[in-house]
Formats: C-alpha cells, sequence, structure tokens
C-alpha cells in the first residue's frame, strides 16, 4: 500500500515555503518530489526580499557620502556603474539558487525543473511525464499585475527591474504598495528623478497612518515627486525610447522608464486547480482552512497563493506546518497575531501588532504614546529627517498591541519587540525595561506622556 504511489507528497513551487515543506517532509521519512518552472528560491530569493535589499544598500551610500561631510570626511569623485551593480547581484543570488539545491538534494527530494499541472486528486504532469503522490502542495507564490491601460505593453513590473540593461534618468512608479516605494527610493537613491504616481490620497493601505503620512513627507524632503489621487490614462512612446505618461490630473510625465507596481495575484492559472476540486476565491487565490488544506482533501496550499499573509516567514512558516500535520503526527495551526513586517524604504518601516485604526475597532478605549526626533547621526551629518516611534496600548489590560516605527533600523528594531508583544508584554513592562543609551530604540521604552485622543 505504501508504494501505490510515486510519492507521498508532491510540491508544486520551490519558493521558501515550498522548499521548507519538502525538506521538513523528506527528513520525517516521506518520499517528497517539487516541480519548479522557474528558479529555486522563488520570488524572494530571485525577484523579492534578496535583491531588492541589494539595491536599497547601494542606494544608500549616496546619502552616507553627503553626509560623511559633517564627520571630518573628504570624499572624493563619484560614480555608480548599474552594470556592475546587476552583475554582482546576479552572483550572489545565483549562489543562493545553488545553495537551495544542495539543501534539496541533501535532504532526498527529488528536483523536477518543469511546469507542472495537476490532473486530478493525486496526478500530476510535469512535461511529457506524469507522476501520482498522496499528498499535494500548492506553493506558486504570486504574480505582477499590469492594469489594462493603452500603452501597458511599454511599462515593466518589479521583477524586470532587476535586470535592466542600464540605470534610467527619469522613473515613473505607479503603485503605492511597500514594492513601488521600495523602487522609488532605490531609482532616487542612484540619481534618477522619480514620480510616484498612487491612485488612493495616501500610500501604504493597511499601514498605521501616522507611519504612512511620516513617510510621505520624508520622501518628498528628498525630492521624490508624489501624485496622489491619481491614476495612469495612456502611455505613449517617444521618439528617443522614453515614454509621455498622460494623467488623470495635473500636468503629464516623461520618463525612461515606468514601472507598474499595482499589485500582485496569486499565481493560480493553469495549474489544474479547479478540475481537482480546489476552490478558489474572488481573486484567484487558493482557499483553504486553519490546517491548511483546501476544499479537496488531500490538497494543501501555502504562502502568497493563498493571498493572506504575503510574507517570506509567513510562507516558511506554513511549509513547516504542512509537513509536521501529514508526516510529524501532529496537526498545527499557526497564529498570524503579531507577524512583524518592514517596508525597506528610505527611510524605512518597521513594524508589528495593531494599527491605531484597528486597535479602536477591536479594543475600543486606547492609549497612544508617540515620539519625534532626529536622529544623532544627522545632528553632525546635517540630513533633515526625523525618526518617527508609537506604541498602541490596550487601555483597560496595559497590553501593548501594537509598535510601530519609522527610521534607520527599523526593522532590526522592530524584530526585537516583536518577542514582547508575542509574550504579552504590557506598557508598565515596557516602562520597567531600562533603556540602552544613546540608541533610537531606547525611545520604545522612555515614552511616558500619552498622546492626545
Amino acid at each position: 500500500m505504501a508504494d501505490k504511489y510515486d510519492f507521498d507528497l508532491f510540491v508544486i513551487g520551490a519558493g521558501s515555503g515550498g522548499v521548507r515543506a519538502s525538506r521538513v517532509a523528506a527528513g520525517l521519512g516521506a518520499r517528497v518530489a517539487v516541480a519548479e518552472e522557474r528558479y529555486l528560491g522563488g520570488t524572494c530569493v530571485n525577484v523579492g526580499c534578496i535583491p531588492k535589499k541589494i539595491l536599497v544598500y547601494a542606494s544608500e551610500f549616496s546619502e552616507d557620502f553627503e553626509d560623511s561631510a559633517g564627520f571630518g570626511w573628504t570624499v572624493g569623485e563619484r560614480r555608480f556603474d548599474w552594470n556592475r551593480l546587476i552583475a554582482n547581484k546576479n552572483t550572489e543570488i545565483a549562489r543562493l539558487n545553488g545553495i537551495y539545491e544542495k539543501l534539496l538534494i541533501n535532504s532526498g527530494v527529488t528536483i523536477l525543473r518543469n511546469r507542472a499541472r495537476i490532473i486530478d486528486a493525486h496526478t500530476i504532469a510535469i512535461g511529457d511525464r506524469r507522476v501520482t503522490a498522496k499528498y499535494l502542495l500548492v506553493a506558486t507564490g504570486g504574480w505582477p499585475t499590469v492594469p489594462r491601460v493603452p500603452g501597458a505593453e511599454l511599462t515593466i513590473t518589479s521583477n524586470e527591474a532587476f535586470f535592466l540593461d542600464r540605470m534610467p534618468r527619469r522613473v515613473v512608479i505607479v503603485g503605492g504598495g511597500y514594492i513601488g516605494l521600495e523602487f522609488a527610493g532605490i531609482f532616487h537613491g542612484l540619481g534618477a528623478h522619480v514620480s510616484v504616481v498612487h491612485r488612493g490620497s495616501i500610500f501604504l493601505r493597511g499601514f498605521d497612518d501616522d507611519l504612512r503620512l511620516a513617510l510621505a513627507g520624508e520622501m518628498r524632503k528628498r525630492g521624490i515627486d508624489l501624485r496622489f489621487d491619481t491614476l495612469v490614462s495612456r502611455i505613449e512612446p517617444r521618439h528617443d525610447a522614453a515614454v509621455h505618461v498622460t494623467l488623470s490630473q495635473g500636468p503629464p510625465l516623461d520618463a525612461d522608464l515606468i514601472m507598474f507596481a499595482t499589485g500582485r495575484a496569486p499565481h493560480t492559472r493553469g495549474l489544474g486547480l479547479e478540475e481537482a476540486g480546489v476552490m478558489l476565491d474572488g481573486v484567484g487565490a487558493v482557499v483553504v482552512d486553519r490546517y491548511l488544506r483546501t476544499s479537496a482533501e488531500n490538497i494543501y496550499a501555502i504562502g502568497d497563493v493563498t493571498n493572506r499573509k504575503n510574507l517570506t516567514p509567513v510562507a516558511i512558516a506554513e511549509g513547516r506546518a504542512v509537513a509536521e500535520t501529514l508526516f510529524g503526527r501532529r496537526a498545527i495551526s499557526l497564529d498570524y497575531d503579531n507577524v512583524p513586517s518592514a517596508v525597506f524604504s528610505q527611510p524605512p518601516i518597521g513594524t508589528v501588532g495593531l494599527t491605531e485604526a484597528e486597535a479602536r475597532q477591536r479594543f475600543g478605549e486606547i492609549d497612544l504614546y508617540k515620539s519625534t526626533f532626529r536622529p544623532l547621526k544627522h545632528t553632525l551629518g546635517g540630513r533633515d529627517e526625523r525618526s518617527f516611534m508609537k506604541l498602541v496600548v490596550d487601555r483597560k489590560t496595559d497590553r501593548v498591541l501594537g509598535c510601530h516605527m519609522i527610521g534607520a533600523d527599523a526593522g532590526e528594531i522592530i524584530q526585537g519587540f516583536a518577542v514582547a508583544l508575542q509574550c504579552g508584554a504590557t506598557k508598565a513592562q515596557f516602562d520597567a525595561t531600562r533603556a540602552l543609551h544613546p540608541t533610537a530604540a531606547e525611545e520604545f521604552v522612555t515614552m511616558r506622556e500619552k498622546a492626545p485622543d
């Protein structure tokens, strides 16, 4: 009976979540195969978190060079080589691809480099080959979407931004999510003039309003052109390889590059999910229960393809949970509260827990603590940048519900406070914690004055 199927688990997609599920399941004795049609490591390793952070690092040097004069440094002639940056980035990503391959092979996982399609609940086609599996796991992630705008074929998405053959001088970014804002900082820091076009009145929907407003102010200080309540009406080519962008309001824009960062959709089209009895929602996301099982009893799904908490660490945790549930003899469901996140904008954002609006809706009476200050580094560097920190506290229990920051090292700082929130820390416990001076992080344990409602 054990050999009724070719594999115990067949994973479609070798991103962070799929790789983790494959390795853990194999470690628990399962026969595992993973199919990948593009690149090992998925979005995060290849066209997401890792290469994007590398580009952020590169773009930050321009401000560091400028600020160094206040600390006594004299910096000579500066030149930036886009092609060298991209080549070095590609070398690092290839190294990571190799590490993922070794991890899978050493775990005993069979790697199939081709597109997989589900034929029925237990049968998968990979090219001309068909295999069977007791359980299937869908981990195909998401894919950038581009709205239907005249001239949309002249644009790129974040996927292509990592492989441009030249550095653009003028960039228009359409979209106000974290991807668009991170690339706005990247291109600006590398010397381009950047315009951000967003359909709403303020960007970063879902983040705390104070953070959203603070980031808009800091981006404008840097000279980034923000166009809110605006849509792209038409994109037309120009004779000089540039594009002319007509907007729903305000003057048009000419650019060497226009990038759509208007969202990502679950990558489910053409997988055969419906034929296997897997329910999808209105945007094509796989519907799962608390144990990540789909409407088909033996098919599971994790990560961005479920369109819930679209973060790499969440996909990794979900991959482990599925493997443990199926082969570790213990059903695991995850807690999605207090999942920290960061936006590597400039300055960056770090956040964990509830926003002010969410806390008011769920708990009613809350207390707020806020601090705005000029970082010590900028007192000599001369940069006009302000850091902002905020605590959201349940008035009845004194428990800290949300911790939010914009400023240097925000992600690094918030990671530690995420532990405190996960443990149910109260504001009194924050107050009783000794500050580490001089740091920006100490503000979180020295805020005493309540902000007005």
